[in-house]
């Protein structure tokens, strides 16, 4: 079970941290992402940790978002700073046992445990 919180409203320009827990198992034993949706648009990947460690971020949050974990690997949290108003969106924790490649951690079709999301709102 994947739980997502941390989720807010913010202006432009400041910062979020969303957290991921998972019940019952580490991190290390899974691809993780994060997926965003916005309002009439498609969900799409935002940031993802390949089981080697390896990390992918879309073009768009380049720079600005980050990914980390706890010592005990049970909360994956994804930063977000110089966050913008099309960062506005229901964002999504995602993890799957098999292995996915680099190229392929930022598609939702590879993922089959997702978290219920967490609203972010961020104003102008």
């Amino acid at each position: 079970q994947l739980v997502e919180s941390g989720g807010g409203s913010v202006q432009a320009g400041g910062s979020l941290r969303l957290s991921c827990t998972a019940s019952g198992y580490t991190y290390s034993s899974f691809c993780m992402a994060w997926f965003r949706q916005a309002p009439g648009k498609e969900r799409e990947g935002v940031a993802g940790v390949g089981k080697d460690g390896s990390r992918k971020f879309a073009d768009r949050v380049k720079g600005r978002f980050t990914i980390s974990q706890d010592n005990a690997g049970h909360t994956l949290y994804l930063h977000m700073n110089n966050l913008k108003p099309e960062d506005t969106a229901v964002y999504y924790c995602a993890a799957d046992y098999g292995f996915i490649s680099n190229g392929q951690l930022l598609f939702d079709y590879e993922y089959d445990n997702w978290g219920q999301g967490t609203q972010v709102t961020v104003s102008s």
